[in-house]
């Protein structure tokens, strides 16, 4: 899934983006609802989680509304708030709201109930496994494989993983893995590169064909062969 997460609250904002995005999930971040609407109208998400309460001219409800209004109909919105009254919740539904969780809530719920949403949209157009050449990651499972043996990875390695295996046609910078592991505040010290060779061992060491290729002063490519 692709998801667009518009929430102030910078915990939960980490929280849930590496939640998801340990399972394979891309998830773009927004703390205010001007940003978060602008972005919501520019490119195309399989589902926004909106907190109802938003620092600025736009709460939750109103980026709701004005989403709806403007003929985003079709994109799943599920809203966040504290607020538990039966009032609060109609009120949410009626700006165009699909689902509505309450805070705290589960990480597993929200996901179960954001693939509900996507489900019913028809939108969970993205494969569900990934393969490059015998390789293949499940991103249902979080269990990969080549050649039919499985591979034992860890959650960083994985993450890295499906990283490459979604954009195979390229090469994925050293500054993109970066921040798709650390944010904006990468460690001290050459951390990926262990975690690449951490990778390489588990996917390469006992095939004789390499699809785990490094581009030397650039990044990395996983592919059958870089050209």
């Amino acid at each position: 899934m692709r998801l667009l997460l518009i929430e102030d609250h910078r915990d939960i904002a980490e929280n849930i983006a590496e939640y998801f995005q340990a399972r394979g999930d891309s998830v773009d971040c927004e703390i205010d609802g001007e940003s978060g609407l602008r972005r919501a109208m520019q490119d195309e998400y399989d589902a926004l989680v909106l907190d109802l309460m938003l620092p600025g001219r736009l709460d939750g409800l109103a980026v709701c509304r004005q989403l709806r209004q403007a003929g985003r109909t079709r994109l799943p919105v599920l809203m966040l708030t504290a607020k538990d009254l039966l009032a609060d919740k109609v009120e949410g539904f009626e700006a165009g709201a699909d689902d509505y969780l309450v805070k705290p809530f589960s990480l597993i719920e929200l996901d179960a109930r954001l693939k509900a949403l996507v489900r019913r949209a028809g939108n969970l157009e993205a494969p569900r496994v990934l393969a490059v050449g015998d390789l293949k990651f499940d991103l249902d499972t979080l269990e990969a494989e080549r050649g039919g043996e499985r591979l034992k990875l860890n959650p960083t390695t994985r993450r890295i993983l499906v990283v490459l295996m979604q954009n195979t046609h390229r090469v994925v910078t050293r500054a993109e893995l970066e921040r798709e592991l650390w944010g904006e505040r990468p460690p001290q010290g050459d951390f990926l590169r262990a975690h690449m060779h951490a990778l390489r061992s588990a996917i390469d060491k006992n095939f004789p064909v390499k699809l785990l290729h490094t581009i030397h002063g650039t990044g990395y490519r996983l592919c059958v062969d870089p050209g």
